[in-house]
């Protein structure tokens, strides 16, 4: 098992639930947050606590008080050694002619400046500890761009560069850092894509310039997490994982 706690944001989410799930498979202590999905977060704390010490703690990633209790929450469950960052708008793929300021604003204070401040409190707590693993959750259209698929790519683009200066300035200190960035994911917000933006027939027929021939599920993406969280991925930091089937290619 892993020294210490990790922490999952958006740990309520589709993906998010995934990974915590299998998260648990090296950790003994877990702490997930969600914003305002109350209900699945705690039916996800009591499936999980019967496997080890898992608390469900609702925070607002925009606000620095709610962070700083999240990581307290860690430490007082062992000490901060992981962090999985999963959260995001809960938005769709509208073209970039048809966003507002306000969709990007939402998008970028959920995503970006939620990230940015989960770095910036997190760090000095990783420093005390001697290190950690920081994982963020990003998308694989900074490779093969969908079109519609800006207002998600965009920040993301961002929270993997500052995952890779982390990696790069923090190593020192024994803090790894890596992104994972699924493809078309059958689970959570891609479902909802898939769904609400284009019929079946459509779906099918992009399956086809997947080279594996499927889309992926919410356990192809926590296997990922999962790995660089964990000591098995003792000497990579700074890498994307893109978890895609192939599709970029």
């Amino acid at each position: 098992m892993q020294e210490g706690a990790i922490l999952v944001v958006g740990g309520s989410g589709g993906l998010g639930q995934s990974i915590c799930r299998r998260l648990l498979d090296d950790w003994s202590a877990l702490i997930l947050t969600y914003h305002s999905n109350a209900g699945a977060a705690s039916q996800l704390r009591d499936e999980l606590s019967k496997r080890g010490e898992v608390r469900a703690l609702r925070a607002d990633i925009r606000e620095d008080e709610d962070v700083e209790a999240a990581i307290a929450g860690a430490e007082a469950l062992g000490g901060l050694k992981g962090l999985v960052f999963t959260a995001g708008a809960n938005i769709l793929q509208p073209f970039v002619s048809r966003m507002s300021q306000a969709t990007w604003d939402n998008s970028i204070d959920i995503e970006l400046r939620g990230f940015t401040r989960l770095v910036r409190l997190a760090l000095p707590v990783f420093r005390t500890r001697g290190g950690g693993a920081l994982v963020s959750v990003v998308s694989f259209a900074n490779y093969w761009f969908p079109p519609g698929d800006a207002i998600s790519g965009v920040p993301k683009a961002a929270i993997e560069m500052l995952t890779r200066a982390v990696a790069k300035e923090e190593g020192r200190f024994g803090l790894r850092a890596n992104s994972v960035a699924p493809g078309v994911i059958d689970a959570g917000l891609g479902r909802a894509v898939m769904e609400q933006t284009q019929p079946a027939e459509f779906w099918q027929e992009q399956k086809k310039r997947v080279p594996l021939r499927r889309y992926g599920d919410a356990e192809d993406v926590a296997e990922a997490v999962a790995f660089l969280a964990s000591s098995r991925a003792a000497y990579v930091t700074g890498q994307t994982l893109i978890v895609d089937g192939g599709m970029s290619l």
